[in-house]
């Protein structure tokens, strides 16, 4: 078993496999979202990013790789969807997962981010703060995350909407020594070598990889155009 310092070198400067399944999609059971793992695993991933316990625990059986484990799921009076609670983070770390995400965005949360963060080192794993603006990301990495995910630039209400991946973010994060994972609306091999340029210290690559329909959705959209 890799101790954490051994599982961020392994994660630098490499790709992440985002294994999220359309939810009830033919894809959507944990023995076959532990064989994307292994596919993308296979292909050089060199960490997997897994939602869900059951998929969890069917992932951790299957590689050896670093596993980003979340869980989402809705909690009134909060829009916080990733990893909203501190039973989440038990969870995670009994089925498995070496590095928990949650969602650091400055929006009301059920538990404070500092919370979440002893949280989830006392069980052992490192914290992924996933988030949408600088500030945040600065909040969370000052507050003792490891690493900062780019995944909900454009989710919030008050980041930027853009079509492709937030490299400004990316960049404005690295700068300021914040370990940062690029990830979100990351479509293609070249997006990636863009953002590890940008200063990334990992990227995380999902839809383009794992979600088969959307991918296939937009050949066929494609097509159509030219038909027309």
């Amino acid at each position: 078993m890799l101790n954490q310092a051994q599982i961020l070198e392994q994660l630098r400067h490499g790709l992440i496999a985002s294994c999220q399944p359309v939810r009830g999609g033919p894809l959507d059971h944990p023995a076959l979202v532990a064989a994307l793992a292994q596919a993308t695993v296979a292909g050089g991933a060199v960490g997997v990013r897994i939602e869900g316990l059951a998929d969890l625990e069917a992932v951790r059986g299957a590689v050896a790789v670093p596993i980003i484990g979340l869980v989402k799921r809705e909690v009134v009076g909060s829009p916080v969807y990733i990893t909203p609670e501190l039973s989440d983070v038990l969870a995670l770390a009994e089925r498995g997962a070496d590095i928990v995400a949650f969602d650091a965005t400055q929006r009301p949360r059920p538990e404070g981010m500092g919370t979440m963060i002893e949280a989830i080192h006392a069980q052992g794993c490192l914290a992924m703060a996933d988030i949408s603006t600088l500030q945040e990301g600065l909040a969370a990495y000052q507050q003792g995350a490891d690493m900062v995910g780019t995944t909900l630039s454009g989710y919030t209400d008050y980041s930027p909407k853009l079509e492709g991946p937030d490299l400004e973010l990316v960049r404005a994060l690295s700068r300021r020594g914040v370990r940062v994972i690029a990830e979100g609306r990351i479509a293609t091999p070249l997006q990636a070598r863009q953002a590890l340029e940008a200063g990334a210290f990992a990227v995380t690559v999902g839809t383009a990889l794992t979600r088969l329909e959307w991918v296939t959705q937009g050949f066929v959209d494609a097509l159509k155009k030219v038909a027309q």
